[in-house]
């Protein structure tokens, strides 16, 4: 794999995981009134108007949402839409910190399916990488203070359907664009919350219970003032999802996987300005670790490239 290809892939991982933060802290605040799939579908709608406004603009055109893969398609819609329903009914009843670091399993186990699946290599300075990131995440997670619950369960569940997903894209990266991948995936959500809503739009099993309100709650017509919100959740995961996607398709994922480790401060700085809450001196140290992984990786493969060059 050319140098240039791996910093492009490292730099769309982290910056796709960066804009994918607002979609989280969006979701959060969302979440204590509105139905789950009820802000899937808005945000699916305003995702998709964007990438077709892109696919127009393109020079590919139109021709890129065509497909000889549609079964594999639909295996990673199912596998991402999972990955997005069980990531944000554990947010609901989570902090949102609590919520990404315990997600940040995720580079661990696309590591170890890269290798069983992708027959990829990863050496030794790839997995130290990974592992001081996953350190920094278990100083944050503070074990045994009561963060693994029922809502952690589902977000460990969403971080390896993340990861399938992930790898799968990769896996389809010779044949399908981001735009294809990107499309479909927003479509397979479409789909799937306008018959949620048809079945438990009107609020017949609304529960009290702080998992499964978010799924069950009826669909109620937003203010004006929570439309800004919508808003940003839809352009974050189109412009977001572009990025990782085509950051997966292209390079290899036990290389890119421990730049995702950059939401995690980001988590950090929402919970300070949005929901007020400051981490302390533990937390601080787990991000400090997290980001010194990323950043080591980026800075090796910046050496070998120039090495490589020289």
């Amino acid at each position: 794999m050319r140098r240039s290809q791996a910093l492009s892939g490292i730099l769309f991982a982290a910056g796709g995981t960066l804009i994918f933060s607002i979609n989280d802290v969006a979701i959060k605040f969302l979440s204590g009134g509105y139905a789950l799939h009820q802000v899937i579908l808005i945000r699916a709608l305003v995702a998709m108007s964007f990438i077709l406004v892109v696919i127009h603009l393109s020079p590919r055109g139109w021709s890129q949402i065509t497909t000889a893969r549609p079964g594999t398609h639909l295996l990673r819609v199912i596998i991402v839409m999972l990955s997005n329903v069980t990531y944000f009914l554990g947010l609901a009843a989570m902090d949102l910190a609590d919520a990404v670091a315990v997600a940040y399993v995720s580079p661990i186990v696309v590591t170890l399916l890269s290798i069983l699946i992708l027959g990829e290599r990863v050496g030794p300075r790839r997995w130290a990488a990974v592992i001081v990131g996953m350190f920094g995440v278990i100083v944050m997670l503070r074990p045994g203070s009561g963060v693994i619950q029922p809502a952690a369960v589902l977000v460990l569940i969403s971080a390896v359907l993340y990861a399938s997903g992930n790898l799968l894209a990769r896996r389809m990266g010779g044949t399908e664009s981001a735009m294809t991948l990107s499309f479909f995936v927003q479509s397979g959500f479409i789909l799937v919350s306008l018959t949620m809503g048809l079945w438990t739009g009107d609020g017949h099993l609304a529960t009290d219970d702080p998992i499964w309100a978010f799924l069950f709650r009826p669909w109620v017509w937003p203010p004006v003032a929570d439309w800004p919100i919508f808003l940003a959740t839809g352009l974050s995961v189109g412009i977001g999802g572009l990025m990782v996607t085509q950051a997966y398709r292209t390079t290899e994922a036990g290389l890119i996987a421990p730049f995702e480790y950059v939401g995690m401060p980001m988590a950090i700085l929402w919970g300070v300005v949005v929901f007020g809450t400051f981490p302390d001196a533990t937390a601080w140290a787990g991000i400090a670790l997290i980001c010194g992984a990323g950043l080591y990786t980026l800075w090796r493969e910046t050496a070998r490239r120039r090495k490589d060059a020289a």
